[in-house]
């Protein structure tokens, strides 16, 4: 894995369309720049759409030989994620 700075941001409580829309720019500028860290202790409620950019992202940073790390999931996002049955998708970014 490539030696880059790590840059941290937060998903917001309400991570819906709106919220994708936004986030997507600024995950793709991090991407870019290096590996990425989002903390999600605060996510109270996440779209599909959402959870699916989350793993497009890991993608991209792999393809990158960058590193996506998904932190401190909240209980709402955990149970998001398994309700949809991508807790296997998700695994590898995982991080607390």
């Amino acid at each position: 894995m490539a030696e880059t700075q790590l840059k941290t941001i937060e998903m917001p409580a309400v991570a819906d369309t709106g919220v994708v829309d936004n986030m997507r720019e600024e995950m793709l500028d991090a991407l870019n720049a290096g590996s990425l860290e989002i903390e999600l202790s605060n996510v109270e409620r996440v779209s599909t759409s959402a959870l699916f950019m989350l793993l497009s992202a890991g993608v991209a940073a792999k393809q990158h030989d960058y590193e996506l790390r998904l932190s401190a999931p909240s209980e709402h996002f955990s149970s998001a994620v398994s309700t949809l049955g991508l807790d296997d998708a998700f695994e590898p970014y995982m991080k607390g």
